[in-house]
């Protein structure tokens, strides 16, 4: 894979050399000091991934990332040293499409492959990703809902440039909003929690962290909280399972609306918002099967557009909407 370095920290960028050097299929093709150089070299020779810092002199890594994406996009990934310190920062560079983010390995502290393997394993994910590897099909739902319960819930899939797109949904809701939600987003676990309080503060909503064994409720915002899968269960509750263990989508949008489309007892509406790859398509197909609305973001307001494309070439979105046009659609729909 053809990998670019954006950082100004020399010590960070001989971290990373080093650790790509782990896998020989890597090979740096440029590195660039501040995002400004990063958005001029990658029109002059686009890269297959990015390797971005955040805090750089001149241009830094979110306003870097908004460029490239917007003039030459391609997979980018974010490598700081304190995530936590720049949560906000992280999100609003996933909102213009940076795919993941991970911490800069540790030079000369312990076990030197052990301390690369976090960013190599986010590598060969994304490379599955940008080489387009085909989803899984799943199988058809077995059950149907009961047509004559009352309750509702939303069910949302979206991976790069979903931050920024879930805010933008999310304040389109009120506080009263009748239909529970569930949040599927691409996003590592340790920024999950951080993610969930932006967003509330951000919409105004009840929004947290899903938690093993509740009920999707109305009222309240649930993210799936941790690397492994979230579903619905049988008994309308929400569980988190690490199976299937070979989908390279943690957790898998697919793997919810599936789960949705198997034993929610109510009316449910899916929405597959921007991303990279094909995650959610088919879920979202299994969905309008059972006769449940499904709406894919178009490709105009999409920060990548991938999962809603694919979803719209199996013909698994109902209706295509514009993001600002989304959360005004489910106020029709669901309105007390």
């Amino acid at each position: 894979m053809k990998i670019a370095i954006v950082n100004d920290m020399p010590l960070a960028v001989e971290a990373l050399r080093r650790a790509l050097a782990f896998e020989p299929g890597h090979q740096v093709i440029w590195v660039a000091g501040n995002g400004a150089e990063a958005v001029q070299l990658c029109a002059e020779n686009t890269p297959d991934l990015i390797l971005m810092d955040l805090i750089m002199p001149v241009m830094d890594g979110v306003e870097a990332t908004r460029r490239i994406m917007a003039e030459n996009p391609c997979a980018i990934v974010i490598v700081t040293v304190d995530r936590q310190q720049n949560v906000h920062r992280v999100f609003e560079a996933m909102g213009h499409g940076a795919l993941d983010v991970v911490d800069t390995p540790a030079l000369g502290a312990g076990n030197a492959q052990e301390a690369a393997a976090p960013l190599l394993r986010k590598i060969m994910n994304i490379g599955w990703l940008i080489g387009g590897r085909s989803a899984q099909v799943p199988q058809a739902p077995s059950l149907h809902r009961n047509s004559a319960s009352r309750q509702h819930l939303i069910a949302i899939g979206s991976s790069a440039g979903g931050p920024a797109a879930l805010e933008i949904l999310l304040k389109g809701l009120p506080r009263d909003f009748s239909a529970a939600i569930v949040l599927v987003q691409h996003v590592d676990q340790v920024f999950a929690a951080g993610m969930a309080e932006w967003l509330g503060s951000a919409s105004g909503l009840n929004v947290r962290l899903a938690v093993e064994g509740e009920a999707p409720q109305a009222g309240t915002v649930l993210l799936a909280g941790t690397n492994h899968h979230i579903r619905l269960l049988k008994n309308g509750t929400l569980a988190y399972t690490a199976e299937p263990v070979n989908e390279i989508y943690r957790p898998s949008i697919d793997v919810f609306f599936e789960s949705v489309a198997n034993y929610w007892n109510g009316d449910a509406v899916g929405v597959l918002l921007t991303g990279m790859g094909r995650d959610g398509a088919q879920g979202l197909k299994l969905m309008r099967q059972q006769g449940y609305l499904t709406i894919a973001q178009d490709q105009k307001s999409s920060a990548v557009y991938g999962m809603p494309k694919a979803a719209a070439a199996i013909d698994a979105a109902m209706e295509i909407r514009p993001l600002d046009k989304i959360a005004p659609r489910l106020l029709e729909i669901f309105a007390r």
